[in-house]
Parts: C-alpha cells; sequence; structure tokens
C-alpha cells in the first residue's frame, strides 16, 4: 500500500488508516482485526485516551509491540472521564496534556507516540498553553509529531498560525466537503497534512446506501435533503467508471486532494477491512473522474462549529 508523509514530520503513513475504536474490547476479535491490518499493508492506527475508557489503547499497543517500528500509532487527548464514568468533561491544559501523553504511552506500552493529537478545541482553550505542552514532549522524546482533530476552521486556523503542528484529523467525504472552502487550503499552503475519517459518509458510499438512506440524512449531512442525497448517490452508483467501485471512488476522491496524508476508516469486521483496503488500491483519479464527483456534489459551511 502507498505511503505519505506527515506533513513535514518525516513519518510516513499508508493510504488507508485504521480507525481503532471500532475493533471493540474483545482481545480476540481486536487482536484479529489489527493483524489483518498489518497483512493489507496498514501502517497508521489511530486510537484515544478516550475511547473505551482506555481499553483500546491497551489492545492496540498490545498487538503492535512486535511490529513497533513498522507502524504509526496517533493517539489523543483532551478528554476527561467523570469519577462515575459516564460523561466526560474537557481540559486542554498544559498539564493535563502533558500527563496524558505519560497515560497513553504506559497503556500503549511504548516509549513514544507517532502523531499526538488534540482531541478537540475551541478558541476559549489555552492554546499557546496546549501548544507548549505539544512543544516539550516533543523535546523530551515522548511524541514525534503532533496535530488536532478537529473540524472547527478557527481553531484549525489558529493551530496553523501559531504552532508547528503536522496534521489535522477531520471528517471529509465526496459528502461532506466543507473542508475544501475553509480548512484545506490554509493546510496545503502551510504543509499540513489531513487525515480523512469518515470517507464513506455513514456507509452512504458504500453498494448499501439505500438502507442508511434516511437515518444519515438526518445525522451527518443534513446539508442534503433526502431526495438530493438520493439524487446524488443514484448519479454516483449509475455512472461509476469501469474499473471502480462506489466505495472506491471515495476513498479515491478523499486522497485526491494535496493535502490528504491518510484516510482512516473504522471496520469491526474482517470482511469490511479488506474491502477498505481493495477500495484504496483503486487507481488515482483522473482530472476529469474528480471533477465529475464535484459536479455532482455539493460543499457546504461549518454554520454550527465557528468557536
Amino acid at each position: 500500500m502507498n505511503k505519505r508523509e506527515i506533513g513535514k514530520s518525516g513519518i510516513y503513513a499508508s493510504e488507508l488508516g485504521l480507525g481503532c475504536m471500532s475493533i471493540g474490547t474483545e482481545e480476540k476479535q481486536a487482536e484479529t482485526l489489527l493483524k489483518t491490518a498489518l497483512d493489507e499493508g496498514i501502517t497508521y492506527f489511530d486510537t484515544a485516551d478516550l475511547y473505551d475508557f482506555g481499553v483500546n489503547e491497551q489492545l492496540v499497543g498490545k498487538t503492535l509491540r512486535a511490529v513497533r517500528d513498522q507502524v504509526v500509532i496517533a493517539t489523543k487527548a483532551g478528554n476527561r472521564w467523570t469519577e462515575s464514568k459516564n460523561s466526560w468533561t474537557w481540559d486542554a491544559s498544559k498539564a493535563y496534556i502533558k500527563e496524558a501523553a505519560k497515560q497513553s504511552l504506559k497503556r500503549l506500552s511504548i516509549d513514544y507516540i507517532d502523531l499526538y493529537q488534540l482531541h478537540g478545541g475551541t478558541l476559549e482553550d489555552p492554546i499557546d498553553e496546549t501548544i507548549e505542552a505539544f512543544e516539550e514532549l516533543k523535546a523530551e522524546g515522548l511524541i514525534r509529531a503532533y496535530g488536532i482533530s478537529s473540524i472547527r476552521p478557527t481553531v484549525i486556523n489558529e493551530y496553523v498560525k501559531r504552532s508547528n503542528l503536522s496534521n489535522v484529523m477531520m471528517q471529509y467525504s465526496i459528502l461532506d466537503r466543507r473542508p475544501e472552502v475553509q480548512a484545506l487550503p490554509i493546510l496545503a499552503e502551510n504543509g499540513v497534512t489531513v487525515a480523512a475519517r469518515g470517507p464513506v459518509a455513514f456507509g452512504l458510499l458504500t453498494s448499501h446506501w439505500r438502507d442508511k438512506l434516511s437515518k444519515a440524512a438526518k445525522k451527518g449531512v443534513n446539508w442534503y435533503s433526502e431526495p438530493e442525497l438520493e439524487s446524488v448517490l443514484s448519479t454516483l452508483e449509475k455512472n461509476v467508471p469501469e474499473g471502480r467501485t462506489l466505495n472506491g471512488l471515495a476513498f479515491r476522491y478523499v486522497l485526491g486532494h494535496p493535502a490528504a496524508a491518510t484516510v482512516v476508516a473504522g471496520a469491526s469486521s474482517v470482511e469490511q477491512l479488506k474491502e477498505n483496503a481493495r477500495a484504496v488500491r483503486e487507481a488515482a483519479l483522473t482530472e476529469e473522474e474528480y471533477k465529475w464527483i464535484q459536479d455532482i456534489s455539493k460543499t457546504a459551511d461549518y454554520d454550527a462549529h465557528r468557536l
């Protein structure tokens, strides 16, 4: 599988990354999925301290320890579980980020984190303090690079201006092209890459889209009406170029942007994981195919995510 550099970090990630939140908490199943990912050429693994109260990091670390020098491990911090563990609070302070990194390292049983990310962020955060935490962790050799996981253009702009971040993780797909207007241009100009999540848009950009249409239209792509979604998806499906598939178009479209480093997709079964890997291996889109997809779909604004 092809690899791309994360920002200017010198770290190279496979074009397909595994979103580890979906591997579950059963150790054997998680191990099977992680090893299948390795067999498929996936080298980028995304987790977070929030997932399953840290159990996800433990499972990822246990399986990947034997191939540590061959993989990129990305994790996140900023959300703190309450004592009751039924909700969490937000903490982007320097002290918390530095301590959270050390706790993640323990759970992962590794000496360093390849990409450490703020798991959200607002303009009300002590941004300079947060950046100091990342820079100190990097200087101490505990992380190799850092970034943020956010869809807020205002927050992204501040980190681009004030830090040396390498990467932004954000939702991006054919059906969610909001980043193309308000985030990706500034990232590409500054050598910051994107780890795109949600490439198949809640399953809409697969052959099973009809089963998911009504729910997804209300949930995650509400800038489309249901009739609009049906029209876009029907057009895509009926006109998929020879040798391509609908989900192949989905992955290759995202990877077609100059800022894209990797596409992070979850998988709860071996079959789903292998299908994602197959889709990513389809040929890069031609200019004509890329423009055709843009003509069919539409962009939108981050109306609800200004701060």
